[in-house]
């Protein structure tokens, strides 16, 4: 398995509905790509203070797999479309579970 995690702070300017388009958007994706085994996403729970707001967290067979989603249109169309309006910071690592 090769998963992917991907952490995200907002712009102060993003508002609530473009954070949770962001969301709506991604949660599309398991559906329209099929190399996506596990699929999980939401905002911070707020816990801890400095933490990043919002986390992925996407499973494959494969890193051929993940290359596959990182470079389908649909999932380029939500990061240029919806994420990267509002990103402030993106932090990711990929490795083999």
């Amino acid at each position: 398995m090769f998963r992917h995690v991907v952490l995200f702070t907002w712009t102060e300017e993003a508002t609530e509905e473009q954070r949770a388009r962001v969301a709506t958007e991604l949660a599309k994706l398991p559906e329209a790509i099929t190399e996506i085994r596990s699929y999980t996403l939401g905002p911070d729970a707020g816990v801890n203070p400095g933490n990043h707001q919002f986390a992925v967290v996407a499973d494959f067979d494969s890193a051929d797999g993940f290359l596959v989603y990182r470079d389908h249109p649909l999932h380029q169309a939500v990061v240029t479309e919806h994420i990267k309006p509002i990103v402030a910071s993106r932090a990711a690592v990929q490795f083999e579970v």
